[in-house]
């Protein structure tokens, strides 16, 4: 199988991860709009990796093109130690999660980009509450038209995917009962969610063209949905995780995601697939790994009955076994073990806010030092 080989000269499954870190006041755990001067330094060390993004409490992070989970983690270790450093020169720091536990977004400063200003101008209070905080994967594909034909059949998992990210149980200092509340807030934006199949790469190309032909958007980059061909990339980008506070979280679903693109082309090869699931089938998951995460359940539409998450999920690591010893990504893609046994981040969260009596202070200071868990702090010179 040394197609499946990410050390070959032609394997086309190269692997990309986005996050977006908050940026934090330590001594108040409130938000900072601080993007402006990070950026002034950061640009200097990781150039185009780093980048803002409307909110100016926001710095999105990207690695370089890798090969395997292993350089990726390399890449992602890297990116959070930077810009941490660049943000404990100012007295700041970062954190991963979803949402940001009490700040509000009514007190936040847009970055100053006519781009921006253009979103503000079309959503109004939709993209002034915009203030979330996701991990975009990009896997490549050999060709477009294979790409659209892994996405229709990768959405079936969308849903178990966020059910290992959640981490963001919190907004505007409230308790929302979600897991992913996050979810809640970007689906009130156009073209998010769940995306339909497509028949072939050349209908959703006439759904793009349509939409900017009509003046709906001017291109493709703002369909949003939580799994989408990207305009310029050339990937399929996964776009439905919570960013995740852990690096080892992090690494873990970006490896998956990478294993199931890979295992679907597998079956592909075979003359096989998956089975291609309706887009409504698919929304009862999401809503259920939304509102209730790993503590819920999660309907086998083959065997049409709800399964407790916990049980479910495993099914998901056994279902990309074939591939991940050619990826060399076993340990990582296994590691989605830990998180069904012991939680994720929202999980975390939400078992700190108890402990404490509510104190959501407590569960930033929690936030900050698990997304700096093995990560060196120190600048390059």
């Amino acid at each position: 199988m040394s197609y499946y080989d990410p050390l070959s000269a032609d394997f086309p499954f190269t692997l990309g991860i986005e996050e977006e870190y908050q940026i934090i006041d330590p001594t108040t755990g409130e938000l900072r709009s601080y993007v402006t001067q990070i950026l002034e330094a950061g640009q200097l060390i990781l150039q185009e990796q780093l980048k803002p993004e409307m909110m100016q409490s926001v710095v999105e992070a990207g690695t370089h093109v890798c090969r395997t989970s292993s350089e990726a983690r390399k890449e992602i270790v890297r990116l959070r130690g930077v810009i941490a450093g660049l943000a404990h020169k100012q007295g700041l720091t970062i954190a991963a999660a979803g949402t940001h536990p009490f700040s509000s977004w009514t007190t936040q400063e847009v970055y100053p980009h006519e781009r921006y200003y253009g979103v503000l101008e079309e959503m109004q209070d939709a993209a002034r509450q915009l203030l979330i905080f996701g991990m975009h994967v990009h896997v490549s594909v050999p060709d477009p038209e294979t790409g659209i034909q892994l996405q229709n059949v990768a959405r079936y998992f969308l849903p178990h995917l966020l059910t290992l990210s959640t981490s963001s149980p919190f907004w505007e200092g409230r308790n929302t009962g979600f897991k992913s509340y996050r979810s809640i807030i970007f689906s009130n934006f156009p073209r998010t969610g769940i995306p339909d199949q497509f028949v072939s790469y050349a209908e959703f190309q006439s759904y793009v063209d349509l939409l900017v032909k009509t003046g709906c958007i001017d291109n493709a980059k703002k369909i949003w949905w939580d799994v989408r061909p990207h305009p310029i990339f050339h990937t399929i980008e996964t776009r439905i995780c919570d960013i995740c506070t852990r690096v080892d979280e992090a690494i873990a679903i970006a490896a998956l995601i990478q294993a199931i693109f890979v295992k679907l082309f597998w079956l592909f090869e075979k003359n096989q697939s998956f089975r291609l699931y309706n887009r409504l089938l698919i929304n009862e998951n999401k809503w259920r790994a939304v509102r209730y995460g790993l503590d819920g359940s999660l309907i086998d539409f083959g065997k049409q009955q709800a399964i407790p998450a916990r049980q479910l999920l495993p099914e998901l690591v056994e279902f990309v076994d074939e591939v991940v010893d050619d990826l060399g990504s076993r340990q990582d893609v296994e590691y989605a073990y830990k998180i069904i046994e012991e939680g994720t981040s929202a999980d975390r969260q939400l078992a700190t806010f108890h402990r404490t009596g509510g104190d959501l202070k407590a569960v930033v200071d929690q936030i900050c030092r698990e997304t700096l868990e093995g990560v060196p702090t120190d600048l390059p010179r």
